[in-house]
């Protein structure tokens, strides 16, 4: 069962908007348990600063300790927490030092989103993988969408539980935005849920 974490403390959002700890969770997400050790060879940084991120990420329950998966009870084994991040803008930009942490997060996540995207888009940084993307226009309530990321959301949690932890293959990044159109972004109807 994914529990929901509503991101509204900006301490949360500047652990996860640091650019190591954004790779750790990238690096779980992709190979599943690892050992600080791993994560540090992984990330080509040393063992110690792979252990501070490891335990500044386990403080907000971003990753979690899994013993199952330990040789001994000394070895120390980390997983990435089942959890689904959700982000409180408007709570965050009223808390102090909210809007900051809020700047620098959506900062960095859109120069992933760029990098990521021009990637796809330059032939010759995408030669002999398979790159695709697909652009729909859709009429949705706010419901519909909602539901619609929901969908989507599982989809890709089902693929990365699949594949995680898998030798071989290539690594591939999933970006998918379910936004209004940009003479829709009032997003003006109302949810049943507010309704």
């Amino acid at each position: 069962m994914t529990d929901e974490i509503t991101i509204d403390d900006p301490r949360v959002l500047r652990a996860i908007a640091h650019p190591v700890r954004m790779r750790i969770l990238d690096e779980f997400d992709t190979h599943g348990a690892q050992r600080a050790a791993d994560v540090a060879a992984a990330l080509d940084i040393p063992a110690n600063q792979a252990s501070f991120h490891l335990r500044q990420l386990a403080k907000y329950g971003l990753v979690v300790e899994a013993p199952e998966e330990a040789r001994d009870g000394r070895d120390r084994v980390w997983r990435r927490a089942d959890v689904d991040l959700k982000l409180d803008s408007k709570r965050l930009g009223e808390t102090p030092g909210g809007q900051a942490a809020l700047d620098v997060f959506m900062a960095r996540w859109i120069g992933q989103a760029h990098e990521l995207i021009d990637r796809v888009a330059s032939p010759h940084k995408r030669e002999g993988t398979t790159a695709t993307t697909t652009h729909e226009t859709l009429r949705l309530t706010r419901d519909e969408a909602r539901e619609l990321a929901d969908e989507l959301s599982q989809v890709v949690r089902r693929w990365n539980e699949r594949a995680r932890g898998r030798s071989g293959g290539v690594r591939y990044e999933v970006l998918a935005v379910v936004a209004p159109g940009p003479d829709d972004e009032r997003d003006a109807e109302p949810s049943t849920e507010e309704a």
